[in-house]
């Protein structure tokens, strides 16, 4: 009983101090309020960018390996970039060799892509990613077909004309024209139109396959030196196979189909997703110490304005701390009394910088295609490091309240 009527005395001193000196407490909170807007702004934002990232990254599996030219992180000095560029590119025959050869894969699926322009009578859209496939791609790679159909195995293998269309190229193209069955013409070369991929969107990496145009891997490598352009080989793993297992197999497969002696340096990169995460992960740590040591400053100055905030609530009321202490309160009671009113007067600020937070949370969700949320996680971390930096900054003044002598504490004409 005597804590909630200490925690109630303290909440209607801090709203008759908020009441009172409106300038001066606003002035003093301010600091307060920018910092925690500073730090929980910058883990609201990255927060949410790195739950879009893993999404996109997740999207892909953790049970799929990209056999590529590149490794997406450098092996560093030792190894020099010549090297890598003198590796040999992914071959169609090479994913073939895997399937036929490997005891961990459950599908497989070649890749390249060049960008080339897409015409439709009078219609053309310049630059477009044509990315070419082999059939197994859709039970690898996650694509949704909206209208029409994928790819039968006919046509994959003998490499036939046809076309699966982004969203944005069927609409920039046909407008309100039946998509399905009308005819392209890429590569000069007139392609059926067989499917159109449901809309999606831009992802965090700004791609889409609104803005892609697939065809069959046998009908572009007849067209364009697939050779030199970047070519992937992805695979899956079966189910209940572990992703380094299935490494481990292919390493030695690929070793095996390119002939390699056993003194030789691998010629290819075996990158799997979650060197990307680990990487995005480092980003974000370093940007959250960033995000610390910006709002620590303005948390600082926040700080000094509760203490000053309360200094001067203690020299106000040294007639009223007399007047209890010769009443019997304890020492406690007083101190108390100060700090909670330190640390309701820091959570006020603390509570404007989330309403801040949130209220940005809302402008960009609604101005841009990025969903950003202000989790419960950011709002506990807030409320704590607000309620904290009250105890700290309150603490010295409180101390000071309790300590005073109740005669001379009464005889003060403050």
């Amino acid at each position: 009983m005597i804590l909630l009527k200490l925690i109630h005395e303290s909440l209607l001193f801090a709203i008759s101090s908020l009441v009172v000196n409106k300038v001066r407490t606003i002035l003093s909170l301010l600091g307060i309020t920018i910092g925690i807007f500073s730090i929980i702004a910058v883990f609201t934002v990255f927060d949410s960018l790195q739950d879009s990232i893993k999404s996109e990254i997740n999207s892909l599996g953790n049970d799929v390996l990209f056999i590529q030219k590149w490794p997406w992180v450098m092996g560093g000095s030792d190894y020099p970039w010549w090297k890598y560029w003198q590796r040999p590119e992914p071959r169609l025959r090479e994913m073939n060799q895997i399937v036929k050869r490997s005891n961990t894969v459950d599908k497989a699926t070649y890749m390249f892509g060049v960008s080339r322009n897409v015409y439709y009578r009078n219609n053309v859209v310049e630059n477009t990613h044509i990315q070419a496939v082999s059939h197994d791609y859709i039970k690898v790679m996650p694509i949704d077909i909206g209208e029409g159909r994928y790819f039968i195995d006919q046509e994959s293998v003998s490499g036939r004309n046809v076309a699966i269309l982004g969203y944005d190229i069927a609409t920039n193209l046909f407008g309100r024209v039946d998509i399905i069955g009308n005819k392209v013409k890429i590569f000069g070369r007139k392609l059926l139109v067989i499917g159109v991929v449901k809309r999606k969107g831009e992802d965090v990496f700004g791609n889409s396959p609104d803005k892609l145009v697939y065809v069959p891997a046998a009908f572009a490598k007849n067209l364009i030196d697939y050779r030199h352009i970047g070519a992937t080989i992805i695979v899956k793993a079966k189910p209940n196979v572990s992703i380094d297992e299935m490494k481990d197999e292919l390493t030695g497969i690929m070793r095996s189909i390119r002939k390699l002696k056993p003194s030789a340096d691998d010629n290819f990169a075996l990158n799997q997703t979650d060197i990307i995460s680990k990487g995005f992960d480092q980003l974000f740590a370093i940007i959250g110490i960033a995000g610390w040591i910006i709002g620590g400053f303005s948390l600082l100055v926040g700080g000094f304005g509760i203490a000053n905030i309360m200094f001067v609530s203690v020299k106000e009321r040294t007639n009223q701390i007399g007047i209890q202490k010769a009443l019997g309160a304890k020492k406690y009671f007083i101190l108390l009394q100060f700090l909670f009113e330190a640390v309701f007067l820091s959570l006020m600020g603390g509570l404007v910088g989330l309403l801040l937070v949130l209220i940005m949370t809302l402008i960009v969700s609604g101005a841009f295609d990025f969903n950003m949320v202000l989790s419960l996680k950011n709002i506990v971390l807030g409320l704590t490091v607000s309620a904290f930096i009250g105890f700290l900054s309150g603490f010295i003044p409180s101390w000071s309240a309790s300590r005073l002598d109740p005669v001379e504490a009464m005889r003060s004409n403050f």
